[in-house]
């Protein structure tokens, strides 16, 4: 309870600037989410074709790069408003919650800017998903066609398994982050350096990434199968899944998930504490 409680009153001794916050978490979480992206792109096509196949069938390993251009474009936007509604919220909430509640803070706003992000992220993911399996050649014609063919809702196709993949990943991801980071500032009675924040990040990361990779396969499989409908919704995915193919395909793309999303977070709350310092320092 003194841990949370010296971490508040810290908080709360500090101004708080609404409009500054939102401003610094647009910048610092578009940053993230554009470097991250880049980087590791190639490994989330792995991960998204391990998933995407049916039975024992090969995955191809050319093109790894296709769709990035028109994900970034999404990307930008839907990391930014993220940690644009994240870090007002969780500000505002340690302020307001009981010392020992500080978790529940970082939980809820972690669910809200998921919730803000999701808007973009979906249309997003379906289009990069659809390129990364090759059933189109360009983000422009992903988005042309999937409109023509199932209506503007097959942009946000999978929009339910989505949620359930990411607000808890979302929420979880940056509790346990922000838990382990200011314990162990507290601890170093210090400030944190930008490798001390990736490694933090990396372990955020691949563990949230490992508990939540069934849900994701469940979203993957959703968000490509297009208008055919082989899967009705999330339970009867979920259900066809294991019945055809066994409950070890839940796990499939394990291995590149954790790596990459282990990374990724590395890369993310480096990128994103560093740029809120730079901000920071240069006011």
């Amino acid at each position: 309870r003194n841990l949370f409680a010296s971490v508040n009153v810290s908080i709360e001794n500090k101004p708080f600037d609404f409009f500054r916050t939102v401003f610094d978490g647009f910048i610092a979480g578009g940053a993230a989410g554009v470097v991250v992206e880049t980087a590791l792109y190639p490994i989330d096509t792995i991960k998204t074709r391990l998933q995407a196949v049916r039975g024992g069938g090969k995955i191809i390993l050319s093109g790894l790069y296709s769709g990035l251009a028109g994900n970034l474009a999404g990307v930008l936007p839907a990391s930014a408003a993220f940690v644009g509604v994240y870090e007002p919220v969780k500000q505002k909430l340690l302020r307001s919650f009981p010392e020992n509640l500080s978790s529940v803070a970082y939980l809820t706003a972690g669910v809200l800017g998921g919730i803000a992000a999701s808007f973009i992220r979906v249309p997003t993911e379906v289009v990069k998903q659809r390129l990364q399996t090759g059933q189109f050649s360009s983000a422009h014609e992903a988005v042309r066609i999937i409109v023509s063919r199932e209506g503007f809702r097959g942009l946000y196709a999978g929009y339910g398994s989505f949620l359930l993949r990411d607000l808890p990943f979302d929420a979880i991801q940056f509790c346990i982050f922000e838990q382990i980071r200011l314990g162990y500032k507290l601890a170093a009675k210090r400030d944190l350096s930008d490798p001390e924040n990736a490694i933090i990040g990396a372990f955020a990361g691949a563990v949230t990434g490992a508990i939540t990779t069934p849900l994701d396969v469940v979203k993957t499989r959703l968000m490509i199968q297009g208008s055919g409908k082989h899967y009705k919704g999330i339970i009867d995915c979920m259900q066809t899944i294991v019945k055809e193919e066994g409950p070890h395909t839940l796990l499939k793309g394990l291995g590149p998930r954790v790596l990459w999303i282990g990374i990724g977070g590395s890369i993310f709350f480096g990128v994103l504490e560093s740029t809120k310092r730079i901000l920071a320092e240069t006011r």
